[in-house]
């Protein structure tokens, strides 16, 4: 059973210097070592909303038994595996030149890498208006690019995310479903992915919009 969500909303250091939020002097303590993920099945975002608070969350299926992690207390990892190329086609140009290096965790399961899900599982049908719930990628701090996106049956790429033509972005989840896309990285190093979640009461209309969290990715060279 995945741990209420009031248990999920922590908020570090460094998600509080992107947010622009003013860090506790209490927070200047040497915080614990984070829990770094770079292979398997992980629902990076999972938006679950819970006493009238939506939230988002990691949840993490890489232990048995699967378990909820709060966004600051994660590194995620893109191991130099995932390192490839940008396809000549140029509906992929949005990744970069053809031929140039990418860093791809990819839509279809590669078992030595990170699987990152889009999930909304534990959000009941009737809550929201559509039984939607929309996360809009605000912010991206890295060396290069950062998209997200699906390829259909004959391989052209639909593209959720990309940060290279202005942000923000955004993503719309079903309530109770998860899925899978392609997440790519232009150049190695530290990206840092500012996300928040919004949805309207089927009930009042009343829109509802959860905290900022701040996804930190380590891209291998």
């Amino acid at each position: 059973m995945r741990k209420p969500l009031r248990l999920l909303l922590g908020s570090g250091i460094l998600a509080a210097a992107l947010v622009g939020t003013t860090v506790p002097a209490q927070a200047h303590t040497v915080p614990a070592a984070p829990v770094v993920l770079s292979a398997g099945h992980v629902d990076v975002v999972d938006v679950a909303y819970e006493d009238g608070e939506l939230g988002i969350g990691v949840h993490d299926e890489t232990v048995e038994p699967d378990v909820e992690r709060a966004v600051d207390d994660v590194v995620l990892l893109v191991k130099r595996a995932a390192k490839t190329i940008v396809p000549a086609a140029p509906a992929f140009g949005f990744l970069g030149s053809p031929g140039a290096p990418v860093w791809i965790l990819p839509e279809i399961q590669n078992e030595n890498l990170l699987w990152p899900g889009l999930a909304a599982e534990e959000i009941e049908a009737g809550v929201f208006a559509g039984d939607t719930v929309t996360v809009k990628v605000e912010k991206v701090i890295g060396p290069g690019r950062f998209a997200v996106f699906t390829e259909d049956a004959v391989g052209t790429p639909q593209i959720l995310v990309n940060s290279g033509d202005g942000l923000p972005d955004a993503l719309t989840l079903a309530a109770g479903t998860h899925q899978h896309a392609s997440w790519a990285f232009q150049k190695a190093g530290v990206y840092l992915i500012k996300v928040r979640a919004t949805a309207k009461l089927a009930g009042t209309g009343t829109t509802v919009t959860s905290e900022p969290v701040v996804y930190k990715f380590v891209v291998q060279p």
